[in-house]
């Protein structure tokens, strides 16, 4: 009896088939037309990336601009001022005015001062008028009373005029400067037939219109008196609203000048003022940069979120509907491997037309923005180059299931049906 025992049997390639295989023109090319096939869904699907990505480089943008302009503009002016407040006034240790009647020659000893003056507003017993019945255009002018120092402090310019001086001052004559805003609603252009103002029923000689102030804007719309003429007819500052002294500095000194004052003050009573100097223009750069990432980028986060969920879902049902496509291409050769980067590649396509176009957008945006501004752009390279590629990230990641889902679809089942 013979047994036959059969030969262990292998698999022959036939004479011919080659292994299928996908180039990287083939693989661009295949991709390119999965996306120009349905060109709306694929700019929709691009969109939530171009507003995430957008998003951030303009908010990063913005930022640094406006930053920029912070600093520069923090350096030339508020750096270099210094606001001495009466405490002893305003916490009822002091009947009113505790400045010295020498506080700008006090101030000046002090290394870095340039000007020095005080002001405060008053409270009359009635309005600001163009006439002593009343008649005229007035009231919500406020009035402010400054020393002979405070207008080279607060870097006032005149319109016409002259300013307050010492000898105004010293001998409390009745004159008046009008911020521009004031002077026209009084109806005063001109001081060539020397002008008044009545400020309850007092009159006031207008000696000057002020153009600005940048310091101290409020005065713009308000009428200044000497401070000694304020004492003699209106009396004291009131204890809600002290009499203060802004001094200005040079840049840097701003710190030491505010350590020093309330002792060059009053060496007796340095408790009795306050002086604060502005904060640290490192410090504000630091504050507004995080206010504003705080918040934007948090929104700009939910784009890209919104974006990639988009990708992933237009990938997927791009899957479904190609599904005898994918079974057709398995049957012909196509390797699971194929079908994977087909469909990743143009999730990777999509995510980063999207960063481009995302990226240009926010770049155009941050330089209108500028140029409406007269501000100087600021854009970092570090911000700007590397968003296509994070666009490329995001539409790699969001297309990493549904190509998974792809390469998994057997021939014999998507044929079926």
């Amino acid at each position: 009896m013979v047994t036959l025992i059969p030969r262990r049997t292998r698999s022959v390639r036939p004479a011919g088939l080659l292994r299928s295989r996908l180039t990287l023109t083939d693989l661009l090319a295949e991709s390119v037309g999965g996306i120009l096939q349905r060109p709306g869904r694929s700019v929709l699907t691009m969109l939530g990336t171009v507003l995430g990505i957008g998003s951030f480089v303009t908010i990063l943008g913005l930022t640094a601009t406006t930053a920029g302009q912070i600093s520069s503009r923090f350096n030339l002016l508020d750096a270099t001022q210094v606001t001495v407040t009466d405490v002893a006034t305003r916490d009822g240790t002091s009947a009113g005015y505790s400045f010295p009647a020498d506080l700008e020659a006090r101030a000046s000893r002090v290394n870095g001062v340039t000007h020095a003056g005080t002001y405060w507003q008053v409270q009359p017993a009635g309005p600001v008028t163009g006439r002593q019945d009343g008649t005229a255009q007035d009231s919500g002018i406020d009035v402010y009373a400054a020393s002979p120092g405070l207008l080279p402090a607060a870097q006032a310019s005149l319109a016409s005029g002259v300013p307050i001086n010492s000898f105004h001052n010293n001998r409390a004559e009745p004159v008046a400067l009008l911020g521009k805003s004031a002077a026209a609603r009084l109806g005063i252009t001109s001081l060539q037939y020397q002008p008044a103002v009545f400020i309850a029923g007092r009159a006031f000689t207008v000696i000057g219109i002020l153009q600005d102030v940048p310091r101290l804007p409020a005065l713009v719309l308000s009428v200044v008196i000497p401070d000694r003429t304020a004492l003699r007819d209106f009396g004291l500052p009131q204890p809600a609203d002290p009499a203060r002294a802004l001094v200005s500095t040079r840049i840097g000194a701003a710190q030491v000048v505010a350590a020093q004052l309330p002792t060059a003050i009053s060496a007796r009573l340095p408790g009795a003022f306050q002086a604060s100097a502005p904060p640290d223009p490192h410090s504000l750069r630091s504050a507004v940069g995080s206010d504003v990432n705080s918040l934007f980028l948090l929104l700009a986060g939910v784009a890209l979120v919104i974006g990639a969920l988009g990708i992933a879902n237009t990938t997927l049902v791009a899957i479904l509907e190609r599904t005898d496509e994918i079974g057709l291409r398995r049957a012909l050769g196509a390797r699971r491997s194929h079908i994977l980067a087909q469909f990743l590649s143009e999730a990777g396509l999509l995510g980063t037309l999207g960063g481009l176009i995302g990226s240009s957008l926010a770049v155009l945006t941050v330089l209108g923005v500028s140029i409406s501004r007269h501000w100087t752009a600021i854009l970092s390279p570090i911000t700007v180059f590397p968003a296509p590629l994070a666009g490329t990230a995001i539409g790699l990641l969001a297309g990493l299931y549904p190509s998974l889902r792809a390469s998994s679809i057997e021939p014999a089942e998507s044929l079926r049906r």
